[in-house]
Formats: C-alpha cells, structure tokens, sequence
C-alpha cells in the first residue's frame, strides 16, 4: 500500500486563553497552516492535562481568572519546562510585558492578533525546539 503523504509527527501547540472566541479562531488557524493544536480555558486546565507536557509551543493570554499567564509562565520556570512562550493580550502594560520578556517569553503580541505574525513567531519557535512540525506532500 502506498501512501502519497508521509506523515511526520506534529508538535503540539498549546493555546491557554479564557476566551473561547480567541481559543478558537486560533486553532482553526493552526490547523489550516497544518499545526497539531490544543485549546484550553485556563492556566490550570492546561497544568492538569496530560497534554501540557507535549506541549512545543504555548500561545498565553496574560489575563485569566484564576492563575494568570504570567503565573504559568513562572510555574514552569520553577518546573524547569522549557516551552517557547507567546503571550497575545489585549491590555497588559509595558511593565508586564517586560517582565513575560525577562522570564523568557519569546513575543509578547497585542490583540488583536496578526495571523501572518502569529505564524511566524511560532515558526521560529519550533525550529529553535527542532521540531518538524508539517506534514509533508
């Protein structure tokens, strides 16, 4: 049986963000450029899944009830989880935007959100993983 697709494992992008709206318009956009991605309402559903530790690329929203980003981006700073972060957010301040970038976030995006943008942070996100995260023709 011969296959015309040869299909490479996809990194899964993790997209954290409490409005359902953003969560799902992102992912349908990931999907359509061929990413493996996953949605989840909040910081501590992301934390409680089993998904989290496959996670290559975590796209976080700031501002969350509950535990907010950047209170999961310093949690798995402790853990020592090392997953390229993108905040996108709507209102944060430039003081909290230096402090995502001083604990290593990768970009820091102002909604809403350009997608040719979006694509091509997470791109460089996963090459610096090295990942192969396509599927191939």
């Amino acid at each position: 049986m011969n296959d015309s697709k040869l299909k490479i494992p996809k990194a899964v992008i993790a997209i954290v963000d409490d409005d359902s709206s953003v969560r799902e318009s992102t992912q349908l956009l990931l999907r359509s450029a061929g990413y493996r991605a996953e949605i989840f309402a909040s910081a501590q559903e992301f934390l409680d899944s089993v998904r989290h530790s496959e996670a290559a690329c975590l796209i976080l929203d700031v501002f969350m009830p509950g535990m907010d980003g950047l209170e999961l981006q310093r949690r798995l700073n402790e853990a020592q989880q090392q997953i390229p972060i993108i905040f996108i957010t709507a209102h944060a301040t430039e003081n909290e935007e230096q402090r995502a970038r001083k604990a290593g976030a990768l970009d820091f995006l102002r909604k809403p959100v350009n997608d040719e943008e979006l694509l091509g942070v997470i791109q460089t996100a996963l090459k610096g993983k090295g990942n192969n995260e396509r599927t191939v023709q």
